[in-house]
Order: structure tokens, then C-alpha cells, then sequence
């Protein structure tokens, strides 16, 4: 099955989700009829706008995971007329029960051109006025923009996500989606690539062997190299080389002190290594 890359504008009290479990609520599949496809990253069910589908995991975790700091703008109505200490608290670090936030952009905005009228509507109060914010964030928790909002002395009263990334609404009215084409370039990560970002620690592993395997096994450990590595063995030799394995191997016991599952025995006694990274000089 080919990759697939769906926008969706989703509407006002509609889950993020293809299934509801009490059958009361409006999906995603009463708007999507496409088949095994699923919602990188969430929206709340009382928020608005764009949500991507996709079937390609390597795609949905780079855009949804937190590793790639992937940008996503908002519009947000709030009560009242946030001053100028308002806007840079929101745009530098505001403080939640689960820890200080990531620095945002913040800018005010006019209402949005073309933005629909939501049902129902906001209640408004007549003595208190309301102003449009642009907030853009690098990080995805649970309400975020609302906790921070309300943090700062002006609640949220209508949220919509403008874009991720690269996509946008684009005029898009409630409801409506369309399919947009794969990207690629240096936006996104190849897919093996992508796979490997999802666990951090196999970027390490893979720097690890790149620089190990150069290297000469020992009588523990012996291996055939294959001519690449053979290569990178004569490059490697001399004084640089050595330093560059010590390096490598102090980041494998940091590593290994890091993952105690995957360095240490329940006995605390190490694993041996799987190479030795003694450099043969003769």
C-alpha cells in the first residue's frame, strides 16, 4: 500500500479518533472515508482545524513526536486584551503543573479572514472584550495552549490550529479534507532514518559502529570487515584515530550507565562488550 497524506479541517466537538466507544460522539470517520489511516498527533475535542492523517508510521512520528520539534501555529480567541507582559510571558517560558513550557511565538493578530462561525458559539461577555493571538509551539501537551493562556489571565474561548509543518488550512471549511502529496527533501527524514529517531539511543548505536567496526577486532571478538571499513581502518590510524576511540569508548559507558538494561547484567556486573576497540598498531 502506497503512502498517504490526508489534511483535515476538523470540526468543533468532533474526537481525533476513528472509533467512540459509546457511539455518541462524531468522529473522524464521519468525515474521512479513507481506510487505515490514522491522526498525527492529537486535537482536542472541543478544538478546531487542521489535523494530518497518514498510513506511513515513519511519517506520523515525525511529525508527531516530540524529537523533531515540529511547529504548529494556532489561533487562538481569548477573554480580554493581553498587554505587552502578557504576550512575552506567553512567548518565553510559562510555568505548569507539569513543568515549565518551551519558548513559543507569540504575536497578536486581527480576527482570521474567511474564518467560519463555529456551533454553537463562544459565550461572550458583554463588559469584557476578546483579542486574536498567533501562538506557535515546538512541543504537543495535553491543553496546552489553554493552560498557558489561563496562566497568564485570559482564557481560551475558541481554538483552531492553523498548520503543522508545512501544511495549512488553506481555506479549508469545517469538514472538509483533501490529500496532499508525500514530502520530501530536507524536510523530512528518510524512512530509515525516521525508524532510527524514533529511539535515540540506536542513533548512538549507529555512530558506534560506524567508528568501531574501522577498527581491528581482537581474538574475543573476531569478524570479517568488509572493504568500506577496511578503508576507514587506514584513515583511522595514527593519533587521531586513537583519541577518536577513546571517545567511543567513553560514550559507551555512558551509554551503558544510562541503559542499565542493556549494559548491565540484574547482578550489576557489565556485559562484555560486543567489540574491542583497541586499534591494532602494528
Amino acid at each position: 500500500m502506497r503512502d498517504r497524506l490526508i489534511l483535515l479541517n476538523k470540526p468543533f466537538n468532533v474526537l481525533c479518533h476513528f472509533t467512540d466507544e459509546t457511539g455518541r460522539k462524531k468522529t473522524l470517520a464521519d468525515f474521512v472515508p479513507v481506510k487505515e489511516v490514522y491522526a498525527a498527533g492529537r486535537l482536542d475535542y472541543d478544538s478546531e482545524g487542521l489535523v494530518v492523517l497518514t498510513n506511513a508510521g515513519w511519517l506520523q512520528n515525525r511529525i508527531a513526536s516530540p524529537a523533531f520539534k515540529e511547529p504548529k501555529e494556532y489561533w487562538v480567541q481569548v477573554e480580554g486584551i493581553p498587554n505587552d507582559e502578557a504576550l512575552k510571558q506567553l512567548g518565553t517560558v510559562v510555568t505548569l503543573n507539569d513543568g515549565p513550557t518551551l519558548p513559543a511565538k507569540v504575536t497578536r493578530i486581527a480576527e482570521p479572514p474567511g474564518l467560519w462561525a463555529r456551533t454553537p458559539p463562544i459565550r461572550e461577555r458583554k463588559n469584557i472584550p476578546v483579542a486574536w493571538l498567533a501562538i506557535t509551539l515546538r512541543e504537543g501537551r495535553n491543553r496546552q495552549v489553554r493552560r498557558m493562556t489561563a496562566a497568564v489571565g485570559h482564557p481560551t474561548l475558541r481554538l483552531i490550529r492553523a498548520k503543522v509543518g508545512e501544511w495549512a488550512l488553506d481555506g479549508m471549511q469545517p469538514g472538509q479534507w483533501r490529500e496532499a502529496p508525500i514530502p520530501g527533501g530536507k524536510m523530512l527524514l528518510s524512512k530509515p532514518t525516521a525508524r532510527l529517531a524514533m529511539r535515540p539511543h540506536c542513533i548512538y548505536l549507529l555512530a558506534r559502529d560506524l567508528l568501531v567496526h574501522p577498527l581491528i577486532p581482537c581474538e574475543k571478538h573476531p569478524g570479517p570487515l568488509s572493504p568500506v571499513p577496511s578503508l576507514l581502518c587506514h584513515l583511522l590510524r595514527g593519533q587521531l584515530g586513537f583519541h577518536l576511540c577513546f571517545l567511543v569508548r567513553r560514550m559507551d559507558f555512558s551509554f551503558h550507565r544510562c541503559c542499565p538494561r542493556r549494559g548491565f547484567r540484574r547482578d550489576k556486573s557489565p556485559l562484555p562488550r560486543p567489540l574491542d576497540l583497541r586499534m591494532d598498531r602494528r
